[in-house]
C-alpha cells in the first residue's frame, strides 16, 4: 500500500526528523513536503533527505500568502500523489495516534472497511508547564490535553483526513477533501470517522463555501486520534510566533490561541507506545553524518532565535503573559465567571 503524506513547513527544522520517522513507523511510504522562507536549515535538511530518496521537497508555489492551499493545489499533479493509494495531509505538529491492530495506517484502513476517506479528530495537547525547548521527541514530552470529547466547551472538534485514490476530489482542503456540490447520491464517497462509523450527513455534503471541517468527537475516536502539539515548549511557541503563525502587527499580543489549547484536564500517554521504535528510527536517520549535522544546526538556530527574541521587551512580556495565563479556555472561564462560580 502506497501512502503519501503532504505537508507545508516554515522553520520546522528541529522537529522534521521526528515527524518523518513517526509517519514511516505508522505506514507512510512517501512524503511531499513544501517549504517557504526558511532560516533555520529546514530547507537544507529537506534537500539532504530528498537526495537520499526519503522525501520529495519542493518550494512552495504560492505567490501570495495562501501557502497551504496553493501547495495542495500543486500537489494534485505530482506523481507522488497521483500514484498513491491513500493521501494523508497533516502538519509537522500533528501525529496520528492509531489505537487498533498494529497501530499503523493500514490497520486503521482495514478496521474502517471499504471507505474512501477517514476523518480523525484533533486532540490538542497542552504545554504541560514546559518552558525550555529540548531536543527530544515531542510525543514523549507532552501528555495532558482537554477532555477529548470537548474542546473550549464545544462537542464538535476539527478533523484531518486520509483520502483514498478514488475519492471524487474537487479539491483537497487542509482538513478534508471536497467533492462537487450536487454530486448524485450514488456517487458520494463512503466516508468514515475515527471509529469507522459514517461521518455525519451535514459534514459529508458540506458545500465548498461552507468548508465544514468539524463534527462531534464523542464516540468517533475509538480507532484513532490526531494528537496536535500546537504549543510544545514555551521557548518553541515564542519562536513559532516570530515565524509568523500569529499576526501581531500593530496590536497587542492575544493569548487566546495559547489558552484554547493549554487545557491540561486530561492525561493521555497512549501515543508513547511508539516511543521505543521512534527513538531507534531517529538514531538510524542521524547515523548519516550530514543529516545529523543539519538537524543539530536547526536545533542550534532554534535556540539562538529564542535568545534573540527574549532580548526584546515584547517577547519578554509575551513569555510572562503566557506563563501566567489561566489553564481554562477563555469561553469556559467566561461561563464560570458569568455563573458566579469558583474553581
Amino acid at each position: 500500500m502506497r501512502i503519501t503524506a503532504i505537508t507545508c513547513v516554515k522553520n520546522e527544522g528541529p522537529f522534521l526528523l521526528e515527524w518523518i520517522a513517526f509517519n514511516q513507523l505508522i505506514g507512510v511510504t512517501d512524503f511531499l513536503i513544501y517549504s517557504n522562507d526558511c532560516s533555520d536549515a529546514t530547507d537544507r535538511l529537506l534537500d539532504a533527505l530528498a537526495a537520499r530518496g526519503i522525501v520529495q521537497h519542493l518550494p512552495n508555489p504560492a505567490e501570495g500568502r495562501n501557502y497551504q492551499m496553493e501547495a495542495l493545489k500543486d500537489a494534485r499533479k505530482q506523481d507522488v500523489v497521483t500514484d498513491a493509494d491513500w493521501v494523508w495531509i497533516a502538519d509537522v505538529d500533528e501525529f496520528l495516534n492509531i489505537h487498533c491492530g498494529d497501530h499503523t495506517i493500514p490497520a486503521l484502513i482495514e478496521a474502517c472497511g471499504d471507505v474512501q476517506a477517514i476523518s480523525i479528530h484533533f486532540q490538542f495537547f497542552a504545554n504541560d508547564d514546559v518552558d525550555e525547548f529540548v531536543d527530544e521527541p515531542v510525543i514523549g514530552q507532552f501528555s495532558r490535553s482537554h477532555n477529548p470529547d470537548l474542546w473550549c466547551g464545544e462537542s464538535a472538534i476539527e478533523v484531518k483526513s486520509l483520502v483514498r485514490h478514488d475519492f471524487p476530489v474537487q479539491y483537497y482542503g487542509a482538513h478534508r477533501p471536497f467533492f462537487k456540490s450536487g454530486l448524485p447520491r450514488k456517487r458520494r464517497p463512503q466516508w468514515a470517522d475515527g471509529s469507522g462509523q459514517t461521518v455525519p450527513h451535514r459534514f459529508l455534503i458540506a458545500g465548498n463555501p461552507r468548508r465544514m471541517r468539524r463534527f462531534p468527537a464523542k464516540g468517533a475516536r475509538n480507532l484513532a486520534t490526531l494528537n496536535h502539539y500546537a504549543l510544545r515548549s514555551l521557548d518553541s511557541y515564542l519562536v513559532k510566533n516570530d515565524r509568523g503563525d500569529v499576526n501581531r502587527e500593530n496590536r497587542a499580543f492575544d493569548d487566546t490561541y495559547w489558552r484554547e489549547r493549554n487545557d491540561p484536564a486530561y492525561a493521555d500517554t497512549s501515543i508513547e507506545r511508539y516511543l521505543p521504535d521512534l527513538k531507534a528510527a531517529l538514531t538510524d536517520l542521524k547515523s548519516d553524518p550530514e543529516i545529523a549535522a543539519l538537524h543539530d544546526e536547526a536545533v542550534q538556530l532554534h535556540r539562538e532565535r529564542r535568545d534573540i527574541l527574549l532580548k526584546q521587551s515584547e517577547y519578554k512580556d509575551m513569555q510572562a503573559q503566557l506563563r501566567a495565563a489561566p489553564k481554562l479556555p477563555p469561553s469556559e472561564d467566561a461561563m464560570i465567571r458569568k455563573l458566579g462560580l469558583t474553581i
